[in-house]
């Protein structure tokens, strides 16, 4: 029994070797640093030692220059860091890091090493976020002091830190290194031993769809990025992020999480073994998705694959006037943008009365705008002039762009399809929102099918910057072109892609929604542990549960559904809890109660 000097979860941890000076393993070095621990860096490699003393002393110089430390601070923290390329500098330390490549050899090696040299009481912990702490722990003479401690890059900016605890973790051990992370300022998040963890858990699967939707050539490297990045607030797209990780870390990570879960979604997409195998693995090399100024370096240079600044599109057709049908939240925010770019636009509702709701809500929302400084109260006027509010569709006669945004019902949009066929002139484009629904079922609703395009506006349509264009089999390329020419009329950042369920940001997010609520179905890690990983580790604007409940569970378990019976993977099959949640009428905040409950406004 451990007496209470030797219980580590009772004295600080003051003195810590950190195995692996690499980006990650310098990054943690410093932050040990300033936050006045003993810090030992060891690495194989005397240039790799070499290199993380020059880096702190970069960083730490950077930090004086912005007035983050003082000059005797600095001093203060490379005083407080040695390194070595011996193990056994590690044996006075209370706390061992090591952050070496992602293979159980080495990582078994390093801490079989460790068992001769450090103190019994002293904690091993392994920056892995792919292989298996219990594994490793099992082969260490003390598996009750090894745990995963798993920082993100860069370290000294990212909060989060998931402390990983094996069956045969003490619990001390992990009290010890909770307090540790606190006191270096981070935001731990416990959570038990499984590839991935929590957040590369949802981040991995999620990148490798990215790569799988590029591989099927769906849609070019800088659709699938921007389309992330504008649709939901991403910091990065997808597939620069791969970059960034390096592809064969990322392959590497799906591999482990793979053999665990057996979820073909975590497969390792063909085209990531196809690029780490021929050394273009990311930034790192210089290329990998995209193609860099030198290796290690951020800059993308033009390459085959990108496209030309001022493409040669098909001739488009003239739009000067455009009918939107309906008269909801995402109905009025569309008329809102086409009136703001100078369009005449016909807000045609069922009802006269609901057509001047819509207006109305339009009006409100250019005087949130002027009162906010965004534009003239006369600039606001004239935009609600160009909007005609009209009770019925015949009023889409002379309109050269019909834009349908009612019910998301198959069996509704097509009788409206069938409608605008008969009321609009020859040559008008016909446009639908639909976020889920097959456009090539409302272009047959039409004898026109050729003029028939999906325009899938994000909400709120005023603020959001992405428009999906949806091209069926039967589309014309001049209505294509006419399409994409209106969106830089707008101010709207177009991506390309095919007509299939999700498009591109639902395709990526729902599975990727999907996935977090089996987290907490297995109890494997709890919804504010999720919601906290994914905004502090991922960089999301929000976690999954609270996009779960604004979306709305309903909403989500629909998308969910078309998702599964268009691709038929079993990975996509609705999560159980989200279906007992929307039986039981939680649907988010809309009622009051979702993942979580609400106060009713």
């Amino acid at each position: 029994m451990a007496t209470p000097l030797s219980d580590p979860s009772l004295s600080p941890l003051r003195t810590i070797a950190v195995i692996g000076l690499g980006t990650m393993g310098t990054g943690i070095a410093e932050v040990l640093a300033r936050a006045g621990r003993e810090v030992v860096g060891i690495d194989i490699s005397e240039a790799a030692a070499a290199q993380a003393a020059t880096t702190l002393e970069t960083a730490t110089a950077r930090a004086v220059q912005r007035g983050r430390l003082t000059e005797q601070e600095r001093t203060d923290v490379l005083a407080r860091v040695r390194t070595s390329t011996d193990l056994t500098a590690a044996a006075d330390a209370d706390l061992v890091i090591e952050v070496a490549p992602e293979s159980y050899e080495i990582k078994h090696q390093i801490f079989r090493e460790l068992d001769g040299i450090v103190r019994p009481d002293t904690i091993l912990a392994t920056g892995t976020n792919a292989l298996s702490v219990t594994r490793l722990a099992a082969d260490s003479a003390r598996p009750e002091r090894v745990l995963g401690l798993h920082f993100f890059n860069p370290a000294p900016a990212m909060k989060l830190v998931e402390i990983v605890s094996s069956v045969l973790t003490a619990p001390t051990a992990v009290t010890a290194v909770t307090n540790l992370a606190l006191d270096l300022g981070k935001e731990p998040v416990a959570v038990g031993d499984r590839p991935g963890f929590v957040a590369d858990g949802l981040l991995f699967g999620y990148l490798n769809q990215a790569a799988a939707m590029y591989e099927a050539k769906y849609a070019s490297r800088e659709d699938i990025d921007a389309a992330m990045r504008l649709g939901c607030g991403l910091p990065m797209g997808p597939l620069a992020l791969l970059d960034l990780i390096g592809i064969d870390t990322a392959r590497t990570v799906l591999e482990a999480m793979y053999a665990e879960s057996h979820d073909r979604l975590h497969a390792p997409a063909p085209v990531l073994k196809q690029l780490s195998e021929a050394g273009l693995t990311g930034r790192k090399s210089g290329r990998g998705f995209y193609t860099y100024e030198a290796p290690g370096s951020a800059t993308v240079v033009r390459d085959a694959l990108t496209p030309l600044e001022s493409s040669e599109r098909n001739q488009s057709r003239e739009v000067r006037s455009v009918g939107v049908a309906g008269s909801g939240t995402m109905a009025s925010g569309i008329a809102e943008v086409f009136a703001k770019a100078g369009y005449e636009v016909v807000l045609a509702a069922r009802s006269e009365e609901k057509a001047q709701t819509a207006k109305a809500r339009i009006g409100k929302s250019l005087s949130r705008s002027v009162d906010k400084g965004r534009m003239t109260a006369e600039a606001a006027a004239r935009t609600l002039d160009l909007i005609t509010a009209a009770g019925s569709y015949e009023s889409f006669a002379d309109v050269d762009l019909a834009v349908e945004a009612v019910a998301e019902d198959l069996e509704i949009k097509q009788q409206l399809f069938q409608a605008l066929d008969k009321v609009c002139k020859p040559g008008a484009v016909l446009a639908t929102t639909t976020s889920s629904l097959p456009v090539v079922a409302c272009a047959r609703a039409t004898s026109r099918p050729q003029d028939v395009i999906g325009m899938h506006f994000f909400n709120p349509a005023p603020a959001m910057k992405l428009v999906e264009v949806v091209r069926t089999v039967l589309t014309g390329e001049d209505v294509h072109a006419t399409v994409r020419e209106v969106c830089v009329k707008i101010k709207k950042h177009a991506v390309d892609c095919g007509d299939r369920a999700g498009f591109i940001v639902n395709a990526l997010l729902f599975p990727y929604l999907n996935n977090a609520i089996k987290m907490v179905q297995e109890h494997y890690a709890s919804l504010d542990d999720i919601d906290a990983a994914m905004k502090l580790g991922g960089g999301y604007p929000m976690g999954p549960f609270e996009l779960l409940d604004v979306v709305g569970l309903d909403v989500s378990l629909a998308i969910e559904k078309v998702l599964h019976r268009e691709f038929r993977d079993p990975g996509l099959a609705p999560a159980p809890l989200l279906e007992h949640l929307v039986a039981a009428g939680c649907l988010g905040r809309k009622t009051g109660r979702g993942f979580r409950e609400y106060a009713r406004r």
